[in-house]
């Protein structure tokens, strides 16, 4: 296909690469990577006579002219090559590519007026330098990743990358307690993969483990009648058992859907822990080795996410070799969504908006993929959320015996 690109085209052009170059160029310049060069064709399939009359010489006149009163204010570093075109048998030297080096690109976008790149070019170059003087790996992604930190944070980063060049074991403390200067405890909640990145040491992997806590509630009607302990706690590697081995687990997300779940027989009820339920339970040997194990959460974003990564964990064998486990859920489905939709909110506790949700959540069911769907949806919709806590607990009772029953 012919084209003529005006200089406005080009422009845009020139920024969008820019945009997604950038970090490649920087990182080039500090010898990673090939070098850069942000080329725009001018002129694509049009090289000959007969392309120029296809498109009509008084467009290709105008063309250009723009092209000529452009080049007259090109900054340096940007270069208008030009390659010739036999037209009525007149040959003559015509714009073919625009191409420009880094520095050239920023100051051509600063000079037209177009709106710069979104990041600051001389701070990505002192980030990069910073990167290799702490010995630190420098791609252009871990230029990308460090370019959106705050500045406290890459101090944090670069401390802790020199940090750790000075401690080859870290064996002796967990992830809280590493005692990195500048570095607050749940720091590498956020920043640990970014760590990794640039260190080529997951401390994550490396640290003393947590041993894992359950909390848990006894509702079985005939340990309760014993008078034993109603609340307990479970911890990995502690030669403390839980009261009985539960027939049935419900995972619920909510302390006070926990403490105050009413009697079932041959039940637990654990509290999961949000995002890290499936990490926390998946390889505790009762959970998996119960018959049912049920999972109620918010009907919400989160909720559903929780859901489908626990699933995900119990449809893999256990840490011991135990087989795989269902997950069946509760008061989740499209049906509950529109059941307790009173209760329905668009808003977190302090009053701001919640937020639609791009995650795609491949181990729900249809029903509460239909859901999850509803409430996390970019388009309009009457609510996002709906806490498990304002739902009846004698609700969920008659619903878990449902499934423990064969019901569904």
């Amino acid at each position: 296909m012919s084209t003529l690109v005006t200089p406005d085209d080009a422009l845009t052009t020139v920024r969008r690469k820019v945009e997604q170059k950038w970090a490649d160029a920087v990182c080039a310049d500090f010898g990673v990577g090939d070098r850069v060069t942000f080329s725009v064709p001018l002129r694509p399939g049009v090289s000959t006579g007969k392309a120029v009359e296809r498109l009509g010489h008084a467009t290709w006149h105008e063309w250009h002219r723009l092209w000529r009163e452009f080049a007259s204010r090109l900054p340096a570093g940007v270069d208008l090559v030009r390659t010739a075109v036999s037209i009525r048998g007149v040959v003559g030297e015509f714009p073919a590519t625009l191409r420009a080096d880094l520095d050239g690109a920023v100051a051509l976008l600063a000079d037209t007026g177009v709106a710069p790149p979104t990041v600051d070019i001389g701070r990505a170059r002192e980030l990069a330098s910073a990167l290799r003087s702490a010995d630190a790996a420098l791609t252009p992604a871990t230029l990308r990743a460090v370019s959106r930190l705050r500045p406290n944070d890459v101090d944090v980063l670069l401390g802790a990358v020199t940090w750790l060049r000075k401690h080859p074991d870290v064996s002796p403390w967990t992830l809280r307690q590493l005692p990195i200067p500048g570095m607050h405890t749940k720091w590498l909640d956020s920043h640990g993969t970014l760590l990794r990145d640039v260190s080529g040491r997951d401390v994550r992997a490396e640290v003393r483990p947590r041993p894992t806590v359950v909390h848990l509630t006894y509702v079985d009607p005939d340990h309760l009648a014993s008078g034993r302990r109603r609340h307990d706690a479970w911890t990995t590697g502690d030669v403390h058992d839980i009261a009985y081995p539960p027939r049935v687990v419900l995972v619920v997300e909510n302390r006070d859907s926990r403490l105050w779940f009413p009697p079932v027989k041959d039940t637990v009820v654990v509290e999961g822990g949000g995002k890290a339920a499936a990490a926390l339970l998946g390889g505790v040997p009762w959970v998996r080795a119960a018959e049912h194990v049920v999972y109620w959460g918010d009907i919400d974003a989160d909720g559903y996410a929780i859901l489908d990564r626990f699933r995900a964990t119990l449809a893999e064998p256990g840490p011991d070799g135990t087989p795989p486990k269902p997950v069946t859920s509760i008061l989740m489905d499209a049906t509950d969504l529109q059941r307790y939709a009173d209760h329905g909110v668009d808003r977190d506790k302090d009053g701001r908006p919640l937020r639609p949700s791009p995650g795609v959540l491949r181990h729900l069911t249809d029903a509460e993929t239909t859901a999850y769907d509803t409430i996390a949806t970019a388009g309009p919709t009457p609510f996002r959320r709906i806490e498990q806590e304002t739902i009846p607990l004698a609700d969920a009772v008659t619903r878990l015996l449902r499934v423990v029953n064969g019901q569904g």
